[in-house]
């Protein structure tokens, strides 16, 4: 089975989220399933450097506009069509907002074009390559299965995955002519959103299926409450909503191997971790002391529940806990747990930014990760967490639901425990779940089982890129 997958992000040519890990860890684990993926990304800078003796394989002379060069190249295990259009992707910020992390105001055409791009190549227009099915990813790609429906070329079967509904892609209802579709697709059954251009809102009435990253938030956006207006559109979509959780590349984290550690370790060996935790001390300024560390790896911002987390870090800090913060985001949340930071000189340390190698280094060496998310499609730094042995704290809610087993009194006695849930998701919900992890750290043999039991949990995309495949076929096979 041939399958087109566009997207706006792929690691590892290019991350800012979960995103990028999803998009680049599925083909690898479709593999197996007989599935052969082509993934379609723009050409960033960060892109077109990364990549060695591509082919041009397509070129548009007018794509809204521009003209384009679609580059056929393989690169870390995936083979990729890098829609190189300079007009559209060379800019020097990030692949959404620029140097002063504004959008760009030309977002709407920067990803319709790549949306466009995506439905011609499924209507056949690739050399030698015709899919039999596309599979877009959120609202930067939500475009291509509307031209596969406006536009009078063959429509495949196509696959939307829903990875953040709070991110949706509306514009001004002044772009809609700039799209080059009908006029009819400005309706309620297409693009028209309250008036606005709605692009997630446009894939979710023409998309043949659709999935979100978990099943709990499969339910969850049905809601008011979660569905971010977008709610009643998906409720009639509901026979064709699919909730499939994320899984992780297993093979980049693995303690066992893992080349950006300081040390590898397995569950037998968990008293190695004592090497990457002094790293942790030392990039952070921590005292060396056995109070447990707490680390958050995340954007810092509301939805992930940051502001709870400043709020509550001197109870963490006067309980003989430490803080260990590494993200970016929101100047008013940054600047709050910098000033605990300074408050908590040697109890709590926080990195601005992104870092890669660290983020490992703090799941292999920290005792637990925070994640106290208001909403979570799926999450992957608790499945990062159970894979290293640094215990989730995790909201109850979405994917953070499904994939940890909270501690309660018959989990710890059945000692299938993997991490502790907290609800509701308010700042005395979360400092009831860490006076909780307090409580269970001062029994190591308990919480070493919990790891032992957590590095056991399969966050692997097997199962999961066994549902999709699945869900691919039964699509081709009926004709969508």
């Amino acid at each position: 089975m041939k399958v087109l997958s566009v997207a706006s992000e792929v690691f590892p040519l290019i991350k800012t989220g979960g995103l990028a890990d999803v998009a680049g860890a599925l083909p690898i684990a479709l593999k197996p399933y007989g599935v052969e993926t082509r993934t379609l990304i723009p050409g960033y800078p960060a892109v077109m450097k990364a990549i060695r003796d591509p082919v041009v394989c397509l070129e548009f002379t007018d794509l809204l506009g521009e003209q384009a060069t679609v580059l056929e190249v393989e690169h870390g295990g995936i083979s990729f069509l890098v829609l190189d259009a300079p007009a559209y992707y060379t800019r020097t910020g990030g692949p959404y907002v620029d140097a002063m992390g504004k959008d760009y105001p030309d977002n709407w055409r920067r990803f319709a074009a790549l949306s466009l791009a995506g439905a011609e190549i499924a209507a056949g227009r690739l050399p030698g390559w015709q899919p039999d099915l596309v599979h877009a990813h959120d609202w930067q790609s939500a475009l291509v299965p509307v031209y596969m429906r406006y536009y009078p070329t063959p429509e495949l079967p196509s696959v939307l995955t829903i990875h953040n509904i709070a991110f949706q892609g509306q514009f001004g209802p002044s772009i809609f002519p700039g799209l080059r579709l009908p006029a009819h697709a400005f309706s309620v059954e297409g693009v028209e959103y309250y008036g606005d251009v709605g692009f997630l809102k446009g894939g979710l009435q023409t998309a043949h299926a659709l999935t979100t990253v978990s099943p709990s938030y499969a339910e969850e956006i049905l809601t008011p409450e979660f569905g971010m207006g977008l709610e009643g559109v998906i409720a009639s979509r509901a026979n064709s909503l699919h909730g499939i959780v994320n899984g992780i590349d297993d093979h980049i984290w693995n303690p066992a191997t893992d080349a950006m550690i300081a040390q590898t370790y397995s569950a037998a060996t968990l008293k190695d971790r004592a090497v990457n935790r002094e790293r942790v001390i030392a990039h952070f300024g921590l005292d060396h002391d056995d109070g447990p560390i707490f680390c958050v790896v995340s954007r810092l911002t509301w939805q992930k529940g940051m502001d709870l987390l400043a709020g509550i870090a001197s109870e963490i800090v006067h309980m003989g806990g430490k803080l260990a913060i590494l993200g970016a985001g929101d100047a008013a949340l940054e600047g709050a747990l910098f000033a605990a930071a300074g408050r908590h000189r040697g109890r709590v340390g926080v990195s601005a930014g992104y870092n890669e190698p660290m983020s490992h280094i703090m799941q292999g060496g920290c005792d637990a990760i925070i994640i106290p998310s208001r909403f979570e499609p799926c999450g992957l730094t608790q499945l990062y967490g159970l894979r290293y042995g640094c215990l989730p704290i995790v909201a109850r809610t979405g994917g953070l639901n499904d994939t940890i087993i909270d501690a309660n009194h018959a989990a710890l006695q059945a000692k299938v425990a993997t991490g502790i849930q907290f609800s509701p998701v308010t700042a005395e919900g979360l400092l009831q779940a860490m006076r909780r992890a307090m409580h269970l750290f001062q029994d190591r043999k308990v919480w070493t089982q919990m790891q032992k039991q957590g590095m056991k949990s399969d966050v692997s995309w097997g199962r999961s890129a066994e549902r999709y495949a699945a869900l691919y076929s039964s699509l081709v096979s009926r004709g969508a």
